[in-house]
């Protein structure tokens, strides 16, 4: 998409974007006034001198109220467009929204930031100290939630008449913390001093029933009775855009129970049987993913993301009744989009909704879920596509899964009259699994993903790399029977917090030099490209570097108690730990390194600090045992006096949105290496390049358009291609080779398999090595060589300083495609917009 068709999208909203025609100036003041009037208001409620806590939670209520009132004018400017709106009002459904903190992003929209400055030192705090007391909203884990996130201030920014939908989880998906260098769990406890962005919307609550069974009534319709019945309350989250009025919302549900306690067996002292119901609601809201690995963790699972979709289509239906009072433009005038698989349930609790609560018939129901529908796709693991159990399902959503048989049938009887005798193909893209498959232990089960393409009108991917697998493999079938269904939308993220608000200094750098333009647009940072041999510019670049690596290097001293120096190359890694992100890749380089300055201490090294951040889930035994080996490994580098500053690792906890902030601006080197062909797209390697930092990264996901965008002589790509991938495999791929021919990895297998990382413990890493050395499906093996030798060459670059400088100026000037605002006009125009319907 050009920048001129991104305008125009912007024109199309342009209605309902600008809500207030008075002076920038007057409606400036006013907001200033009424945000003092509710500081004020909020402070004088405390008796004693305000503390950065209750200044952070005063300021953002006092941004809340204010944000609110947008709030109400947005929605009832988008509850007037009326039947020739060229635009659907989007509903987002993702289980996760990484959001970050929210009061910093709130006051850098509102203009308020000199406001608040001011009004802190009063209190005698400053600005950044009260913003640090704000917790991260604990909504989201990794790229997926984070995506979400962005999405939504891109919904604002664009004024896209829309909701996103998830779950308000109490704990997030764990606070991490290293005892011993192991991963331990705790809940995140996020909610403790409540939270002073959440507006509660009391009257919008709606039953969502588990188990029980379904009658038949006498004229032929099915009505289920549930045997258990749950409440899900609405509760609003507010994302301002950063140059309008408009506010887009993240609207949240709490689950609790329909019914009080029971006072019989209260009365009799069974205190825990008078209140076991209420805790089994709210349960569901405890944590995000709870772990999979149980029945009992499956079934939670289950239950939370049926509760999401349930809640949200009610509340679709509730709002579009309002505003048309018919359903029979539903699917014309409202968009639902399946962020992942999580929430593909939807199509058969619409259709629910449709036949039983609302009278339609089935072909008019199919026809409005099939308008509404669409689904983007973030793997290409077919582990990673959820499946459910037909007997779980069956007791929990009996309804739900005859609808599901009643898809599944009318979609074969079609495949049947377009492709006659073919048995295998109906096999394989039925919604029923009935051999069980991988790891099912033979059960029949849901293939959720499959019912998503088939009830949505547009599915995609998100680089086009992954698009392209996408219908060349998991979905080769479906896109035999539909190749209009199947595109591509290659992420993006904003750069309002990515860039603007994370690196202040360096968007100081580019309005001077560029504008402000690239805030709104930021195809505007090609610019840049005409600059990138321009030493004062460069200069300046490497400047906000420096600053941000001293902050960096601070925080690792005051969590970790290790000094780093900020004029080695920050080496930086941070995403969910998962074996098919290769942080075990990165540390072998390390270990290799190391044995290397050992061996040779005063050869000319490129002093290195590499930083490693992210969770591992916690069932995933192998991610947490690269979690320990890094620390085992930073452990020993980090004490060698033979080692110095010539080589750290250091291994940052509890990653999420606030301390990717802090690293990010920071990084030298993005580390994005994948095994190509796994990784769906990666956003963090559009943040890095965005603040200037150099890509070392495998020929996979977005890393391509990358590379395109800024020149793949400006990113050091290494490794085995895709389609080198599949042919090694398909020959038989043998790891040992890979390490017989090579002594470095030789010494460096050796090294771990031998306990000098360990204390002399041999059996510590033997899962590791063992996996290494026998199937090794990542391909560690084969890519080591090629990685290390291209660490070389960011050494060689590195130690001129100039051209490194060049190279990370002309990394920004790249990454004006990569907006999220670019991506979400993508979608308006392809999946969202009344005319993508045909």
């Amino acid at each position: 998409m050009t920048a001129s068709a991104l305008h125009a999208i912007k024109a199309r909203f342009k209605s309902v974007t600008t809500m207030n025609d008075k002076p920038q100036s007057e409606m400036q003041a006013q907001l200033q006034a009424q945000f003092k009037a509710a500081l004020q208001r909020e402070l004088s409620q405390s008796t004693q001198a305000p503390s950065r806590e209750t200044l952070m939670r005063a300021a953002a209520s006092a941004c809340r109220e204010l944000l609110s009132q947008r709030w109400a004018a947005t929605q009832a400017a988008d509850a007037q467009r009326g039947e020739q709106a060229p635009v659907r009002r989007v509903h987002y459904l993702s289980m996760e929204f990484l959001m970050g903190r929210a009061l910093g992003n709130a006051i850098a929209a509102l203009g308020l930031d000199e406001t608040l400055r001011e009004a802190f030192a009063a209190q005698g705090q400053a600005l950044p100290d009260v913003l640090e007391r704000e917790h991260d909203a604990a909504l989201g884990n990794g790229g997926l939630g984070r995506l979400a996130a962005c999405f939504l201030d891109s919904f604002a920014e664009l004024g896209l008449p829309s909701f996103g939908y998830g779950l308000r989880y109490e704990y997030g998906m764990f606070a991490q913390a290293i005892q011993d260098g192991r991963q331990v769990e705790a809940p995140d406890d996020w909610l403790a001093l409540g939270n002073a962005w959440e507006v509660p919307r009391p009257e919008l609550r709606y039953p969502v029933g588990f188990g029980g069974r379904v009658v038949a009534e006498a004229d032929g319709s099915r009505h289920w009775q549930p045997a258990e019945q749950l409440l899900a309350q609405a509760v609003d989250f507010i994302v301002p855009a950063h140059h309008s009025e408009r506010v887009s919302t993240l609207r949240q549900w709490q689950a609790s129970a329909a019914k009080p306690i029971d006072f019989n067996a209260f009365c009799r002292g069974d205190y825990a049987a008078a209140a076991q119901h209420r805790v089994a609601a709210q349960a569901i809201n405890w944590v995000l993913y709870p772990d999979d690995s149980t029945d009992a963790g499956r079934e939670l699972r289950l239950k939370q993301e049926a509760l999401l979709v349930s809640a949200s289509l009610q509340d679709l239906i509730a709002r579009h009744l309002r505003e048309f009072g018919t359903l029979h433009n539903l699917g014309k005038r409202n968009a639902i989009h399946l962020n992942d698989t999580h929430p593909a349930l939807a199509p058969a609790e619409l259709m629910r909704l449709l036949l039983d609560q609302h009278g339609l018939q089935w072909d008019e129901a199919w026809a409005i879920t099939r308008d509404a529908v669409s689904y983007t796709n973030h793997t290409l693991m077919p582990e990673a596509l959820e499946k459910w159990p037909l007997q779980m399902i069956e007791a929990l959503l009996p309804r739900h899964l005859e609808i599901i048989f009643e898809i599944n049938q009318r979609f074969m009887d079609e495949l049947r009259q377009r492709f006659p005798g073919d048995e295998a193909l109906m096999s394989r893209v039925s919604l029923i699994e009935e051999d069980g498959g991988y790891g099912s232990g033979g059960e029949r089960r849901v293939r959720m993903a499959h019912l998503a393409i088939v009830a949505s009108h547009r599915v995609n991917g998100v680089a086009a790399l992954h698009s392209e697998l996408m219908v060349q493999t998991i979905f080769a079938d479906y896109a035999r029977i539909w190749p209009e269904r199947f595109h591509n939308v290659t992420n993006g993220v904003t750069p309002r917090r990515w860039l603007q608000q994370c690196n202040p200094q360096l968007a100081a750098v580019l309005d001077r030099h560029i504008g402000q333009g690239w805030r709104q647009d930021l195809s505007e940072l090609a610019k840049l490209k005409g600059l990138a041999k321009d030493a004062a510019v460069v200069q300046q670049f490497l400047g906000v570097k420096r600053a941000n690596k001293e902050r960096l290097a601070a925080l690792i001293r005051r969590e970790l108690g290790v000094a780093v120096n900020p004029d080695s190359l920050f080496d930086v890694q941070i995403k969910r730990i998962h074996e098919y992100k290769r942080q075990l890749l990165n540390i072998l380089h390390v270990i290799a390194r190391y044995q290397a300055i050992v061996a040779n201490p005063q050869a000319n090294w490129t002093p290195r600090t590499v930083v490693i951040a992210g969770k591992a889930a916690s069932a995933y035994f192998m991610a947490k045992l690269i979690i320990q080996l890094a620390h085992d490994v930073g452990r020993v580098v980090n004490s060698d006096p033979r080692v110095g500053d010539k080589l750290k690792l250091v291994f940052l906890p509890n990653y999420g949105v606030s301390l990717a902030e802090t690293i990010i601006p920071a990084a030298d080197l993005s580390e994005q290496i994948s095994t190509a062909g796994t990784e769906a797209s990666g956003t963090g390697n559009m943040k890095f390049a965005m603040n200037g930092a150099l890509t070392i990264g495998t020929w996979d996901g977005a890393n391509i358009e990358m590379a395109e965008a800024m020149g793949v002589e400006n990113m050091f790509v290494f490794g085995l291609r895709t389609d080198a991938v599949a042919r090694i495999k398909a020959l038989g791929y043998d790891p040992r080779l890979h390490v017989e021919e090579n002594k470095q990895l030789q010494a460096v297998i050796d090294a771990i398999a031998t306990g000098q990382f360990s204390a002399g413990d041999t059996a510590r890493y033997r899962p590791l090595v063992d996996k290494l050395l026998g199937s090794d499906p990542y391909m560690l093996m084969a890519d080591f060589a090629d990685y290390v030798a291209t660490q070389a060459r960011v050494d060689a670059l590195y130690q001129d300083q100039a051209a490194w400088g060049e190279r990370a100026v002309l990394n920004v000037a790249g990454m004006g495609w990569f907006s999220a605002d670019r991506t979400i006009a993508e979608y308006v125009e392809r999946v969202w917009s009344v005319k993508s319907l045909g």
